[in-house]
Parts: C-alpha cells; sequence; structure tokens
C-alpha cells in the first residue's frame, strides 16, 4: 500500500489517494459485497457473492470475490494496491485477525484472514470491523465530503444496534467499544438485553426492536410491513412507528451530544426503508427539539441523512481502508504472483 494511515499515525485517513485501485470487501453472514475503488475514488466495479459459514470458507469465499470484482474492470489482482476487509466480530485491526464472528461460523478459532489472504492474492491485506468500513465509505461517499476534516457517525440499524465513527477524518476505534451505544442502558427499569444490562438502546432502535413493536404478518420484512401500515392511515401502526423513529432519534442525540458529529448516516437493514424513514426520524427529532431550545440549535434533523442506497457503503469504505493503511510493524510486503 502506497500512503500512510490516519488510523495508525493521526493524519485524515479520507484524504490520501494511492496510485493504483484498490478492492474493498465487506463480509456478512448472507452475503459478500466487494467493491473496486480508482485513485480518484470512483467505484469502477461491484460484486455479491453468498457467504459460506467457515474459517476456510470465508477466506476462499473472500479470494474468489477480489478476483471477480478485478475481473469485472478486466484487470489483473496484481494490478491493485491492496485489498481492504471489513467483518463483524472480534478484529485485531492491528494484526489482521478475527475471533468470534458467530455470523460467519468463526467461534473458538483466531483467524488470520489479513494473512492469509495475502498468501493467497499476493497483494497486501488490511481487515477492520464492519461498522469502521462503513463510516469510513460513508464519509467517502457524503455530498460534503470534500470538506475536510470529516466528522461522521454511521448508525447501523440492523439486527443490533452500533456506530462507526470518523472523527477529524479519523476511524475510532479505541480499545473495541467505540461506538457500542446500543449497549447505553436508557430504562432501567427496562427488559434484560442479552449483554446482561436492562433497557439498552438496542431493544428499542434495532431492527430487532422493530419486530417487537409490529411482527410481520405476511412473511416481508417487519419493518416494512410497519412503515406501510402506517403510510395507510393504520392507527397501531403509526403509533408503532412513531415509537420507534423516536428511539432512533435517541440515538442519533446519543451520537451528537457525545462526540458532535456533523453527520449521523443511517445505515443497516432497516435504512433499506429509504425516505420513509429518514422522514420519520427527522420528525422525531424536530418533535423533541420543539420543547428545548438547546437541541432546537443544534438542528438535528438536518444532520441526519441515509446512507447511499447504490453503492455497497462498507465494501467502499474497506477499499478506502486498503489505500489508506501502511502495513503495521513487522509485516512484509508480499511479492506480487
Amino acid at each position: 500500500m502506497t500512503v500512510v494511515s490516519g488510523s495508525a499515525d493521526g493524519r485524515p485517513a479520507v484524504d490520501a489517494v494511492g496510485a493504483r485501485p484498490t478492492v474493498g470487501l465487506d463480509i456478512g453472514g448472507t452475503k459478500t459485497l466487494a467493491a473496486l475503488l480508482a485513485p480518484d475514488g470512483e467505484v469502477l466495479a461491484q460484486a455479491r457473492i453468498s457467504t459460506v459459514r467457515g474459517p476456510d470458507a470465508v477466506v476462499a469465499g473472500a479470494v474468489r470475490a477480489v478476483q471477480g470484482v478485478v475481473r469485472q474492470a478486466g484487470l489483473e489482482v496484481a494490478a491493485i494496491d491492496g485489498v481492504g476487509v471489513g467483518v463483524p466480530g472480534i478484529v485485531g485491526y492491528e494484526d489482521g485477525t478475527v475471533r468470534h464472528a458467530v455470523n460467519l461460523g468463526i467461534e473458538g478459532v483466531l483467524l488470520p484472514l489479513a494473512a492469509r489472504l495475502r498468501a493467497e492474492l499476493g497483494v497486501d491485506v488490511v481487515v477492520d470491523n464492519d461498522l469502521n468500513v462503513a463510516a469510513l465509505g460513508a464519509a467517502h461517499l457524503a455530498p460534503d465530503a470534500a470538506a475536510r476534516p470529516i466528522d461522521l457517525a454511521f448508525l447501523a440499524l440492523g439486527t443490533g444496534l452500533a456506530a462507526g465513527l470518523v472523527l477529524d477524518g479519523v476511524v475510532r476505534r479505541g480499545t473495541g467499544a467505540a461506538g457500542e451505544i446500543g449497549h447505553v442502558p436508557i430504562d432501567p427499569l427496562g427488559p434484560v438485553c442479552p449483554c446482561g444490562q436492562r433497557g439498552c438502546l438496542e431493544l428499542y432502535a434495532s431492527g430487532t426492536a422493530v419486530e417487537r413493536l409490529w411482527p410481520a404478518r405476511t412473511g416481508r420484512p417487519a419493518p416494512v410491513e410497519l412503515f406501510e401500515a402506517a403510510a395507510a392511515g393504520n392507527p397501531d401502526a403509526i403509533a408503532a412507528r412513531d415509537t420507534y423513529a423516536d428511539a432512533v432519534a435517541a440515538a442519533v442525540r446519543m451520537l451528537v451530544l457525545s462526540v458532535d458529529v456533523r453527520r449521523v448516516v443511517l445505515g443497516g437493514g432497516v435504512a433499506q426503508l429509504g425516505e420513509p424513514l429518514l422522514d420519520a426520524v427527522r420528525a422525531a427529532l424536530g418533535r423533541q427539539a420543539a420543547a428545548s431550545p438547546f437541541l432546537s440549535s443544534l438542528a438535528l434533523p438536518e444532520r441526519v441523512l441515509l446512507a447511499p442506497g447504490h453503492v455497497p457503503v462498507a465494501a467502499v469504505g474497506a477499499a478506502v481502508l486498503a489505500r489508506t493503511t501502511t502495513l503495521p510493524a513487522g509485516v512484509v510486503e508480499p511479492t506480487p504472483h
């Protein structure tokens, strides 16, 4: 890789540009998304394959995804500048290892994912948590991406609730718990969370929370059914939609009031609802600010955006990571095949 990392040395990660394209992978429990990113930041090609569980299968699938997206652009793997990978679970960013990625079938073992992919592909590989690369992708694709430094949170509304953070252009990793706002208790008398606490925000603002508010009746995703019923005027659905939007708005407030990000980008499965979700969350923020001059002064509704739906945001962010990360100390640059 040819440029230094904001994450490693404090320089803005979203500013650096490499000399050759990079590939980003977003490896999820059901699908792996790939993106080929040109040196000027343009997405040259995209690919999607099914994810097969298990360490060896994850490695093989990642290799296949890289080869496929590069082939789409008429290139060879040796022509790229590196590969970035976003995965769930506990990720060792410095050494490229993954453990406790239950959705990928990686349990009870330490998978040296970067090293294995490096050996298979002959180019350098860097691995990070999926939310971190999603935040990088959202920053890269933001309407005001030309303005530096970037301050942005990617709020993932999925099975759980968590955020990836880019602060002053640098991914905030902390010791591994940065952005885990889903496990901030907001109701000490609330239900028990799988984390062991009571009343965590995740219980009210995640995709799973929608299923509790409005169980699916036709086999389609619960958020789709809920928002369609609310749009049709069903009063129970309207009340459930607004309850959910209030909880997501609380997550937005938490991010802004803790780290004052300029943008909160809604992503994850629930965000596929698109504008109806955005409108509901902005309306909730407006209602909550109506009685508070302080909140009103923060212009919270204007800070909330949707993740772009035309590109795989996390895969793009992984490709950005690949061109903005130096090799950790002691890692030898591989010889291309």
